[in-house]
């Protein structure tokens, strides 16, 4: 699932490739990816509006257009924006839900194969309700420790699942919430309260390291995540914890282990250097 480093990527990536754009013509394949818009709204909305920027909000990628509105797109497990300049075969366009055609003869492609991600279309004032309900941005200044200590001395809850709150936390999913915490040495499963003011000095220090280490190698890719150009992000190669259950260790050579119990989701660790 794209977290913060990889809808990162495909921000800046779009950013860089299709501001200043005019949007000739939508065409909307799969209408159910689509939320507070339908397909014949969307197409009459983005008719002729100009792309202004791309940037990243949590796990969103926003598009802002010289209308005022706001596509606003959450690619979940396995969407993916894609730039198709005539590089992509029929097939690597089979999962395309929407096209919107731009005026120098590329198109923009919102591909899903599970069609679990939106594509939303927002006004400025839904667009800060939307936002005004997510969390604070791990990549600002306002991220300090004394916030994340904040946050953490709140509740009972295991700190993995705090890390995860999107209205508390915003863009920090499963892999890195996994990394984060094995760079801190700290259980996943302790109580939020329960953290230290030192341990929380450097868990905001790793939760920072990790997603910036994660953006210059433009993501990580298992299986479905792709940049805007279809290309993989090389940060598996880089893990310490997440998908590396049975391995050892890379600090103590201890063997890791893998649970499901602390939120439903895989969470690997390593008994020995966490605690």
């Amino acid at each position: 699932m794209p977290e913060l480093p990889e809808t990162e990527t495909i921000a800046r990536d779009l950013d860089g490739a299709i501001r200043g754009r005019k949007i000739r013509n939508v065409s909307v394949r799969k209408a159910d990816v689509l939320r507070e818009v339908s397909a014949r709204s969307l197409a009459k909305r983005l008719r002729d509006a100009t792309i202004l920027r791309s940037w990243r909000r949590a796990k969103l990628v926003v598009i802002d257009l010289d209308t005022g509105d706001r596509i606003v797109v959450q690619p979940r497990f396995t969407g993916a924006l894609l730039i198709d300049s005539g590089n992509f075969t029929r097939s690597e366009l089979d999962y395309s839900t929407l096209r919107i055609d731009l005026d120098d003869g590329r198109a923009l492609h919102y591909a899903d194969v599970r069609r679990l991600g939106t594509v939303a279309l927002m006004d400025p004032r839904r667009f800060e309700e939307y936002s005004g309900k997510l969390g604070v941005e791990p990549l600002d200044r306002a991220f300090t420790a004394t916030h994340l200590s904040a946050v953490l001395r709140a509740t009972s809850q295991p700190v993995k699942k705090v890390l995860m709150e999107q209205r508390k936390i915003a863009g920090i999913g499963n892999i890195y919430a996994n990394e984060a915490l094995w760079r801190a040495r700290i259980d996943p499963s302790r109580p939020g309260a329960s953290i230290s003011v030192e341990e929380t000095q450097l868990l905001r220090h790793s939760i920072v390291a990790v997603l910036g280490e994660a953006i210059e190698a433009r993501g990580t890719s298992f299986r479905d995540y792709r940049d805007a150009s279809g290309k993989r992000g090389s940060f598996v190669e880089k893990l310490d914890a997440y998908g590396r259950g049975g391995l050892p260790c890379r600090r103590c050579s201890s063997k890791l282990i893998t649970t499901h119990a602390i939120d439903g989701r895989a969470t690997t660790m390593c008994v020995k250097c966490q605690h």
